[in-house]
């Protein structure tokens, strides 16, 4: 039977949002909505949180995960990847004697995300090596416009100035919500973008950046909306 695991990461720096990933979100730490659905989803051995903070250490621990190591400064800087995260948690769980056999990494700031699309998103792992959360974007962006350095507007692809937004190829992105894959397929390529990797997709209510203080009031919104609190 397969193992899993759920890295949540937390450190405790931020630029943007002071204390982000343990500000109150609709009454409680957003961090404990990450935690609350991966234990939801009852498909990991362990849920834990990588972070260098020994606050949001202390409050992971009090909403149920685990935190058996903390983050080192590699990893806890401005420009380390979540993939440098994961492979530091999965090297240092390989150091202690503990193997997984796929993960879900989960970012600690994605209060919509539920038990049952972490338990979604590692079914599919059963005949793919990695799963992405993807949402399309609501407006064409083969239409999009820029500002070019005359201060006026020109179309980025003049080549569909014409065409009709449904003749267009839908285009996705990142929900930045969380990547599940299988740990081998990680380790040998040294990310999740691996290339047997399949889309999980969600809806635009589902899906919300929070890299500003307008954000953080727009998702709190949606989440009241969303979940009728």
């Amino acid at each position: 039977m397969s193992r899993n695991l759920a890295i949540i990461t937390a450190r405790g720096g931020s630029k943007r949002i002071p204390r982000k990933n343990i500000k109150e979100f609709c009454g409680k730490p957003i961090l404990c909505y990450s935690i609350k659905a991966a234990l939801d989803a009852g498909v990991f051995d362990e849920v834990m949180v990588s972070t260098d903070d020994k606050e949001i250490a202390e409050i992971a621990k009090a909403a149920g995960a685990s935190v058996p190591f903390f983050r080192s400064e590699q990893t806890a800087n401005d420009y380390a990847s979540t993939d440098d995260v994961i492979m530091e948690v999965i090297t240092e769980y390989q150091k202690r004697g503990k193997e997984f056999d796929a993960f879900c990494c989960i970012y600690p700031t994605a209060p919509f995300l539920t038990g049952e699309r972490l338990k979604e998103a590692m079914a599919l792992l059963t005949t793919a090596d990695s799963v992405m959360p993807i949402v399309p974007f609501s407006y064409p962006p083969q239409r999009g416009l820029i500002i070019g350095e005359n201060g006026l507007v020109a179309r980025q692809f003049p080549e569909y100035a014409t065409a009709r937004s449904q003749d267009l190829p839908k285009v996705y992105h990142d929900c930045g919500q969380f990547y599940a894959c299988r740990t081998k397929p990680f380790l040998d390529a040294g990310t999740t973008d691996v290339e047997n990797l399949v889309p999980l997709i969600l809806s635009e209510m589902e899906v919300q950046d929070i890299d500003t203080l307008e954000d953080w009031e727009i998702a709190e919104i949606k989440y009241r909306r969303l979940f009728n609190e």
